[in-house]
């Protein structure tokens, strides 16, 4: 599932190239995908122009010039790509928002995740249960301590907790907890100062860094696109069963946590 840096990525990207543009026409392939009818989308979309790109935790919100929003959820599995009509992702579409002829915005792989239509207050009330972004303005080591000496449970339930704080999933979860040499298993309440300052920093770096890397979505964002997915090539633990730590040299293991998919170097990560 596309987390903060393939969000965020997405939102610096695309706002290089939509606003202002105005919304010529919209396919809708899959309805189920919208929060209304098919024509009542269309209805209220057609002739807007999106004025804003704004990113919370995993979402995408497109501001509208009337003061609406959409509002984008790309769930697991969930692309975009931004092309031409001959440029076409060779992908099922389930919605394709159209500016003018020669641009289209093509969104992928929506069968869990949705595109809705919303005003302000609804999106707002849509989202307000979500915790404080790792790079908003009240987010500081003093808020992170607080947040986390609150739980109980393991690192990585606590982190992909959107309830806490927003944006962090599974793969950069792991990714976190390795910077941090810390285990996603270890229980939050056993950590300490130490740890969590060196956890703090850990989530700010890793995030940076992979946002600046483009994310590790698997499809290009535009056509010559060479920096969406980048951060594969830079995950340390995460999918990397079996293959050697590059700080210690142990062998990567994975294991099941709650559900949950779980990477970690046990030669370098403490599991107290």
């Amino acid at each position: 599932m596309p987390e903060l840096p393939e969000m965020e990525h997405y939102r610096i990207e695309l706002s290089k190239h939509l606003l202002d543009k105005e919304i010529t026409d919209v396919q809708i392939n899959r309805e189920k995908s919208l929060n209304i009818t098919a024509d009542l989308f269309k209805e209220r979309v057609v002739g807007r122009k999106i004025i804003f790109v704004e990113r919370r935790a995993k979402h995408l919100l497109f501001h509208l010039d009337n003061g609406r929003r959409l509002l984008l959820h790309l769930m697991l599995g969930g692309l975009i790509y931004l092309g031409a009509k001959d440029d076409r992702p060779n992908r099922n579409t389930q919605i394709e928002i159209e500016f003018g002829p020669e641009l289209v915005l093509y969104f992928i792989g929506l069968r869990l995740g949705y595109l809705h239509e919303l005003s302000a207050r609804e999106a707002d009330e849509t989202l307000s249960h979500l915790g404080p972004e790792p790079f908003g303005r009240k987010m500081n080591l003093e808020l992170f301590k607080k947040l986390l000496q609150k739980r109980r449970g393991s690192l990585k339930t606590v982190l992909v907790n959107q309830d806490v704080i927003s944006g962090i999933g599974n793969c950069y979860a792991d990714e976190i907890a390795f910077a941090a040499g810390l285990r996603p298993t270890v229980k939050v309440q056993s950590l300490g100062e130490d740890d969590l300052e060196r956890l703090y920093e850990a989530m700010r770096e890793t995030l940076s860094e992979m946002t600046e890397a483009g994310g590790y979505m698997e499809l290009p964002l535009t056509q010559g696109d060479t920096v969406t997915g980048g951060a594969n090539d830079r995950l340390k633990v995460y999918d990397r069963e079996g293959e050697p730590c590059p700080r210690c040299g142990d062998s990567i293991v994975k294991e099941e946590m709650n559900g949950r998919k779980v990477f970690y170097s046990p030669g370098c990560q403490d599991d107290r």
